[in-house]
């Protein structure tokens, strides 16, 4: 089976390839997008800052993280190939969260791809493209 995993913050789009059978799968984080304010109209530059409230946010969003990347990996665990595709630095963090705590899981990972915001029907398309042109070299 191949695999290709488009991912952000909210979502991953999982599009797994068996023979000519084509299946998305779609998991949600269940990350909290945290709002933090700044700045009280104090005549201070900057206002107040609250260091241990941004330090507990960026941890709970961590652990976040980590469920969300081992809900992916509970879906993929299967796979023969792995693509990995998305926006920013999300897509990098799941690649080192593979690397350390599925080593089996790493070495099927043939490529991984930055690709701005994409539709469910362009990721499929995308992810079919590409096994299809590996194939070919």
């Amino acid at each position: 089976m191949k695999t290709g995993v488009w991912l952000d913050k909210r979502n991953a789009f999982i599009v797994k390839i068996n023979t000519d059978v084509e299946n998305l799968v779609i998991v949600t984080s269940e990350i909290d997008t945290f709002k933090v304010w700044g700045g009280s109209g104090t005549k201070f530059k900057g206002g107040p800052q609250d260091v241990v409230q941004d330090s507990k946010y960026l941890e709970k969003e961590k652990h976040q993280l980590r469920n969300y990347f081992n809900s992916i990996i509970d879906e993929i665990d299967e796979t023969d190939e792995l693509l990995i595709i998305g926006p920013a630095e999300v897509p990098q963090y799941f690649h080192k969260h593979i690397e350390s705590s599925n080593t089996d899981l790493f070495d099927k990972i043939i490529a991984f791809k930055k690709e701005d915001s994409m539709t469910e029907n362009q990721i499929k398309a995308y992810v079919r493209d590409f096994f299809i042109n590996e194939l070919k070299i």
